[in-house]
Parts: structure tokens; C-alpha cells; sequence
């Protein structure tokens, strides 16, 4: 088994070193700055415990990879950038190769099946951070994370049998579940208050307005009668696992939406996260003026460049409608 890792950001680059450190073959799709920093002097990566520097095969495009039976695709691009990613790997990957989706939100997996017929979820449980090309952190301390991995839309098979392996032996806590979407339309929720991070900034979301984007996203599942792993089943597999160490002498950043406007991307992963919610709030006839709001605010902060905390919660609260 070879990982072919298409996007080596933070969730990526970090699940590409530990699976490398450990004797996995691994590959990396990377492009621009980070890409070119990876090719020229290799893969750092941080953690409480050890600052590594690996030496890692890194392409630009799938396309360039040269594609070999018992390769498996480990997802790990931002949700607005799953459809060209699908499109380039259809294009040149054998169409059995697995696509394993290693990226919060719930509608990759959906796109993959379009172009792929093995497609498999991993409800990705790993703080990590990329902010600079050539570098990635992880900040949990007890293990790199947990990245469960089943079969879409349900079930497993030997590929996530071996995929779950592999992750367990390169230091994450990895099961294999048949209810994998679960666990996923749950980290969704979770996944909400990402957008009030990038607004507000760390540190700075105010607790009222954490409580409503999440009940929004509640009211939405339980209207589309969608069913999600609840707290106590996530807090009872979590456990202390996520307990978070300073790296270089510096706690973690902010999360996945944080770092796009950080780092000035120009776009951002709200549309699939945030923007799952209003969907859904429409269908179904659900309020989600929170999420809604949210996801305009968002989406208007990338496409200007504007960096977290460039609101106040009392300047978002007075747009809310009445």
C-alpha cells in the first residue's frame, strides 16, 4: 500500500510525516510556495515533543504521480477545492484506486462517489496548524490524533481494515466504523464555530453565539432526520486524547478557517461547513440566521484579504435580523 497524499497542508502534510516516520510509503500533492519549500528542504514538522525535517517524494498535480495497483488516495484539500482535486485525480488515477476523504464537512465523499466507486470517511480529529510553506504542526500530545475510517455511505471493507492500520501504527488512534458518516455529520457541528474563530478572532467568541450556530445546526439535523453521534459518545471516545502541548514555544493557532485568512488564501472552507447548515435550513425549513450570516461574513473576509477579528461580536450581533 502507497498513500498518494493530494494536499499536504496542515491535516495532510502532518498525517503524511507520522504515516512516513512509521515505514509507510507515502507521496505528496502539494503545490505553490509549500510544495516548492517541501521539494527543496523536505517536510518540517513541529511537535511538543520533536522538531523533524523528512525527506518526501512531493509532486505538483496527480497527474504527475506515477500511478501503481494498491495505491490509496488520502483526500486532505479544503472542501471548495474537492471538485478540481476529483477532477484532475479521474483523469489519470485507476477508477478502483480508494479515495479516502480526510477533510471536515460532509459533501467530499458525495462528490468522490461521482468519480470513484471506493470511497471511504475519516471524521478527522487532529489539531494541526500550517502556516508557514515547508512547515506543519501537530498540537495534541497523547497522540497525533484520531482518525476513524469506514466505508461511504456505510460499512467497511479490507481497504479500511488496512487504512485504520496504518494510522494506528503511525501514532494516531484509529477504528474502523460502519456508521462512519455519524461521526461525521457530528464533527460538523462541531465544525461550526470555526467561522466565528475567523470573525472574531481566538479567544474572542463569545459563548451566546457558539450556543446558537450550534443549535441552528442541531435544528437542521433533527428536521432532516439525519442522525449524528452524540457529546457523550464523542466525549467517551476522545477522552483526554486531544489534550493540547505548546509547540516552539507557542500554544495553537486558531482552526482550519483562522488559518486560510492568516495565511491570505483568498478563499475559505466556510460554503461546506457553515454553509451545510443554511442548506439544509432551507430544505428543510429551519431558521439559520447565525449560519447564515456567517457564511456570508466569512466568504466576504477571504475574498478581501480582511485577517480574524476584524469584527466585533456586537458589530455581528446588530446585523443578525430581528
Amino acid at each position: 500500500m502507497r498513500f498518494v497524499i493530494v494536499g499536504a497542508g496542515a491535516i495532510g502534510g502532518v498525517v503524511g510525516a507520522r504515516l512516513a516516520q512509521h515505514g509507510q510509503d507515502v507521496v505528496l500533492v502539494a503545490r505553490g510556495a509549500h510544495g516548492t519549500a517541501i521539494r527543496e528542504r523536505g517536510l518540517t514538522l513541529r511537535t511538543a515533543a520533536e522538531t523533524v525535517t523528512l525527506r518526501l517524494p512531493v509532486l505538483p498535480s496527480p497527474a504527475a504521480v506515477d500511478w501503481r495497483a494498491g495505491d490509496v488516495v488520502l483526500l486532505a484539500v479544503k472542501g471548495q477545492d474537492t471538485a478540481a482535486a476529483l477532477g484532475q485525480l479521474a483523469g489519470c488515477a485507476p477508477p478502483e484506486t480508494p479515495i479516502v476523504c480526510l477533510q471536515n464537512g460532509v459533501e467530499n465523499e458525495r462528490a468522490a462517489l461521482r468519480l470513484f466507486p471506493n470511497v471511504y470517511a475519516v471524521p478527522v480529529l487532529c489539531p494541526t496548524g500550517h502556516l508557514e510553506p515547508g512547515v506543519v504542526e501537530a498540537y495534541a500530545f497523547r497522540t497525533t490524533g484520531i482518525l476513524d475510517v469506514g466505508r461511504y455511505p456505510t460499512g467497511s471493507d479490507d481497504v479500511a481494515l488496512r487504512v485504520s492500520a496504518a494510522f494506528a501504527s503511525s501514532g494516531f488512534v484509529s477504528v474502523v466504523r460502519d456508521d462512519v458518516m455519524r461521526w461525521k455529520w457530528f464533527k460538523l457541528i462541531v465544525n461550526l464555530t470555526n467561522a466565528l474563530e475567523a470573525v472574531f478572532g481566538v479567544g474572542a467568541v463569545p459563548g451566546e453565539l457558539r450556543r446558537r450556530t450550534r443549535q441552528e445546526g442541531l435544528a437542521c439535523l433533527q428536521a432532516a432526520g439525519i442522525d449524528a453521534a452524540s457529546v457523550q459518545e464523542d466525549r467517551e471516545h476522545r477522552g483526554d486524547l486531544l489534550e493540547l502541548a505548546p509547540v516552539g514555544g507557542g500554544g495553537r493557532p486558531g482552526g482550519s478557517s483562522w488559518q486560510s485568512l492568516v495565511r491570505g488564501t483568498g478563499a475559505i472552507e466556510t460554503d461546506y461547513l457553515t454553509g451545510e447548515i443554511v442548506l439544509l435550513g432551507r430544505l428543510h425549513g429551519v431558521p439559520t440566521p447565525v449560519n447564515t450570516l456567517l457564511q456570508s461574513l466569512t466568504r466576504q473576509a477571504a475574498e478581501q484579504r480582511l485577517q480574524p477579528g476584524w469584527l466585533t461580536p456586537a458589530e455581528f450581533t446588530a446585523l443578525l435580523p430581528e
